[in-house]
């Protein structure tokens, strides 16, 4: 079972910048991000999978940009123009199996590693 440990969380105001790290303790070669608000559901916002293809959410298109450094078993959430509905509980979310299936990118379920979760607060 693969580990994942997310890093970079933390408070900005809206319009700021900040950048969340997940790393992975073995090669995973599809790696989304998630995040949660208080009473709201948890959604998907990115993904990168090993082939280059990227993935995001309507409402961070433009704004967030996944990448991902193979070699290091890292994957990056740049984020910038923050808003305060991007206030959430972000989670790195990993799949280190071989066969992807009809999973989709933006499921929970399509990723059977997670990480604990880094905090990102967007103060108005």
């Amino acid at each position: 079972q693969v580990q994942v440990v997310e890093s970079g969380g933390g408070s900005v105001q809206a319009g700021g910048s900040l950048t969340l790290s997940c790393a992975a303790s073995g090669y995973c070669p599809r790696v989304a991000w998630f995040r949660q608000a208080p009473g709201k559901e948890r959604e998907a916002v990115a993904a990168v999978f090993s082939d280059g293809s990227t993935y995001y959410a309507d409402s961070v298109k433009g704004r967030f940009t996944i990448s991902q450094d193979i070699a290091k078993n890292t994957v990056t959430l740049q984020m910038s123009s923050l808003k305060p509905e991007d206030t959430a509980m972000y989670y790195c979310a990993a799949d280190f199996r071989t066969f992807w299936g009809g999973a989709t990118w933006y499921t929970a379920s399509s990723y059977p590693a997670w990480g604990q979760g880094t905090q990102v607060t967007v103060s108005s």
